[in-house]
């Protein structure tokens, strides 16, 4: 009888240590080892975190670059497709959609995790993940990190020391206050077409 009431507390605190290290947002659990931001897998489009991707382009700063997104199914997996043409034309020269981390005025403490990590596929371009943070004040501060595209799906990992400050004094990214993450097509004219399947920070 002892015996058989240490097997079941045993298998209790195994339930609860799997429990434990686990971090649900919605019905979408995280691992101990990477946070999900989006896999692009619900109905309603909104990300893991509960918040609405947005597209941005230089045409709020009086450039002429055109782009859409949407949701598509690419190779049997759901994700997020960037289109457009990249113009430098009246001080131009960018694309995006972007996400906010953190629900209206608040920020998103990554201090526990190493970088970020994406499945990505491009046209063979360049692109850019961008951070806003407490530190960026502007439209035009950010932090940066470039990802090289093929024609095939890959995992980037972008550490967090990858992202250069843009347009601001600051030696590093703050990331305890993280607001939002973008994907960018930007740098110089080109034709811009990205997916990105899943993003997520990582630690190991």
């Amino acid at each position: 009888m002892k015996e058989h009431k240490r097997l079941h507390a045993g298998l209790f605190l195994l339930l609860v240590s799997v429990l434990v290290s686990t971090v649900s947002t919605g019905l979408y659990a995280q691992t101990a080892d990477t946070f999900l931001i989006d896999d692009f897998s619900r109905q309603n489009r909104k990300s893991a975190i509960g918040t609405g991707w947005q597209k941005i382009t230089d045409r709020v700063m009086g450039g002429v670059s055109e782009g859409s997104y949407g949701f598509f199914e690419i190779d049997g997996m759901q994700c997020i497709r960037l289109q457009g043409r990249v113009s430098l034309e009246n001080r131009g020269g960018f694309i995006q959609v972007s996400l906010p981390l953190y629900e209206e005025s608040g920020s998103f403490d990554a201090s526990g995790y190493r970088g970020v990590r994406l499945l990505v596929r491009g046209n063979g371009e360049r692109y850019y993940v961008h951070f806003k943070s407490t530190q960026t004040v502007f439209p035009w501060q950010m932090f940066s990190a470039g990802v090289p595209t093929t024609g095939a799906w890959e995992t980037v990992d972008l550490p967090f020391e990858r992202f250069a400050p843009e347009n601001l004094k600051a030696d590093s990214l703050n990331v305890r206050r993280l607001k939002r993450i973008a994907i960018v097509a930007g740098e110089k004219e080109h034709t811009a077409d990205v997916a990105v399947a899943r993003i997520e920070f990582y630690r190991f």
